[in-house]
């Protein structure tokens, strides 16, 4: 399959997650519903955060490479704090450009040689930085949907 297709992916359902984001108040991006341990905002920021730590972190192609927010959205966060909307204006900016950075890094083989690992929430062994990108795409459409189902919560709760 052509990678610029999943890139393709990738960037829509981060944009769909965006209009989403624009749709709501502060305070609905920072609610947790009863029923649910986290809220959209933390969502949001976790796949901004997520997919450079498995591109370049966890694939050792460059284990100190720096992710802005990644102590608050990281694996095995949770919301600790109010999101404003100079962070997530931060976090949009983060969103973008973290995947075209990546996308310019995989056109010029930066990932050329991975170490293969093993996500926790698939449980498959990864070994190419395409299946790195697979996961992602699945990574980042199972976080909308948690916010997709945050909101409806929050819609019911009204």
């Amino acid at each position: 399959m052509e990678q610029h297709i999943i890139f393709d992916y990738i960037k829509q359902t981060r944009a769909v997650f965006v209009q989403l984001l624009e749709q709501l108040s502060l305070e609905e991006i920072n609610k947790i519903p009863q029923g649910f341990r986290n809220n959209i905002g933390w969502n949001f920021g976790h796949i901004v955060v997520s997919t450079p730590g498995l591109c370049y972190r966890r694939t050792q192609v460059m284990p100190a490479y720096d992710i802005p927010f990644a102590s608050d959205y990281g694996k095995g966060t949770k919301p600790e704090r109010w999101i404003g909307a100079a962070e997530l204006d931060t976090l949009k900016g983060q969103l973008v450009s973290s995947i075209q950075q990546i996308e310019t890094d995989y056109n010029n083989g930066v990932f050329a040689r991975i170490s293969p690992y093993a996500t926790s929430t698939y449980g498959l062994e990864i070994n190419t930085i395409e299946e790195v990108f697979t996961a992602t795409l699945a990574h980042d459409n199972l976080h909308y949907g948690y916010a997709m189902a945050i909101r409806r919560a929050l819609v019911g709760s009204s």
